[in-house]
């Protein structure tokens, strides 16, 4: 029998030994392990703007603040199911998002379980929403601070004209977080680079939306001074940086330090000058305009909440 006519390996096994393999193909894709981490970051490691380092300090300090807050001021009467605090980080990558998530569980004195949508995601039916179940489970069990890095991939607008399962199947994720969220009592954080994407119900169950804008110029001055260490040989004028190279994130101005100082050793410079880091800040500058002319995909979604509820429960 030539190749092109083999006769697949499924028909050649016995019923049972197939089901096995496929059995035992999607437990070692589903069984993911959660574990929370200590914080990597503190508040005084992030260049931010006084008024975002304000937004984030007034809802970290809902642990320490809400007795006050619901029993003392009888808040607990009229927003009886407001204790859950959730918090959003959106704006512009490498502008601290991450590390003010990490900061902020450090804040509460608590350990933080990230987790990315690549993380939870699975091919199977039904397994992407009990992974997102497991998630909450698990930082429930350990007292640790749930976050949900690019969480636009998880809390995106729900499909409406749905013309597959691939379509049936997000409508079912995005239903089971919202009933998740709807019940969970915890602080919880989520952050994202395109907000534009979240679903209007999502946005509603999130207490604070923080936007974490690129650095305006005190602040660029100040990151080029933290990145660039006393040991460095240079003649680098950081205020014209600072002024000059407007559209940098930190992560940018961290990456244009090391490169600048990778090129001048690898050309022989007995020290960083002052054009060589400019030509690479510019570069930078350049593959980011470039990349720019991206643009985020929105749909719209609906499940029903009977589903969501089953998903909860862990029924099929």
């Amino acid at each position: 029998m030539g190749v092109g006519n083999r006769i697949p390996e499924s028909k050649l096994m016995p019923p049972d030994t197939y089901e096995s393999k496929v059995e035992k193909s999607k437990k070692q894709e589903t069984g993911i392990n959660f574990v929370p981490e200590e914080p990597r970051y503190d508040l005084c490691d992030i260049i931010l703007p006084q008024n975002v380092r304000d937004d984030i300090l007034d809802v970290a300090d809902y642990a320490h603040n809400s007795r006050i807050v619901f029993e003392q001021w009888g808040l607990s009467k009229t927003h009886r199911y407001s204790k859950r605090m959730g918090i959003n980080l959106y704006g512009p990558p490498g502008t601290g998002k991450t590390m003010a998530a990490h900061a902020i569980a450090k804040h509460l004195g608590r350990k933080i379980l990230a987790v990315n949508y690549a993380d939870i995601e699975s091919k199977y039916v039904g397994e992407t929403p009990k992974n997102i179940r497991k998630a909450f489970e698990v930082a429930k069990e350990t007292k640790s601070i749930l976050f949900f890095d690019e969480a636009d991939a998880i809390l995106s607008r729900r499909v409406t004209n749905m013309s597959n399962a691939t379509d049936v199947s997000v409508n079912q994720t995005r239903s089971v977080m919202l009933m998740i969220l709807n019940y969970h009592e915890d602080f919880i954080i989520f952050a994202t680079n395109f907000i534009e994407n979240f679903d209007p119900a999502f946005m509603r169950r999130i207490a604070k939306h923080v936007k974490f804008s690129l650095p305006n110029e005190e602040c660029r001055r100040t990151l080029w001074r933290m990145y660039i260490p006393e040991e460095m040989p240079n003649n680098i004028d950081i205020d014209s940086l600072a002024r000059k190279f407007e559209g940098l994130s930190g992560s940018d101005i961290s990456t244009a330090v090391l490169m600048a100082a990778f090129k001048a050793v690898r050309s022989g410079a007995r020290f960083v000058e002052q054009s060589c880091i400019e030509n690479v800040t510019s570069g930078i500058l350049a593959s980011k305009a470039d990349n720019a002319t991206r643009t985020g995909v929105t749909t719209k979604r609906i499940v029903s909440e009977e589903y969501a509820k089953s998903q909860m429960q862990g029924k099929h």
